[in-house]
């Protein structure tokens, strides 16, 4: 059974900085695209990064570029996201899901964790 469970999210004030993780079972990371994407409350979700299974090319949303980074660890079948200069702007819940890379730029995955909220507030 394919499980994607997400971890790492709480309070923080703005600057500070998060790491998140995304562990999978049920399936091989190494052949998968992993995207992060997140929603506040109100809006519609938004993708922040993703990661391709192949070369480990990075790809970014512009609010996130320069503060974000997306990594892989293969060997405990885990993706990350090291969040920094954090802005309150930044608060919503966090996801990561697996898919065909091409099909995770364009906002859709196969299989989502249960998310973890991230706050940004002083």
């Amino acid at each position: 059974q394919v499980q994607l469970v997400e971890s790492g999210g709480g309070l923080v004030q703005p600057g500070g900085s998060l790491r998140l993780s995304c562990a999978a079972s049920g399936f091989t990371l190494d052949y998968y695209a992993i995207g992060w994407f997140r929603q506040a409350p109100g809006k519609e979700r938004e993708g922040v990064s993703c990661i391709s299974s192949s070369d480990g090319t990075t790809y970014y949303a512009d609010s996130v570029k320069g503060r974000f980074t997306i990594s892989r660890d293969n060997a405990k079948n885990t993706v990350y996201l090291q969040m920094n200069s954090l802005k309150p702007e930044d608060t919503a819940v966090y996801y990561c899901a697996t898919a065909r890379l091409r099909d995770l730029l364009a906002g859709l995955g196969d299989y989502w964790g249960q998310g973890t909220q991230v706050t940004v507030s002083s």
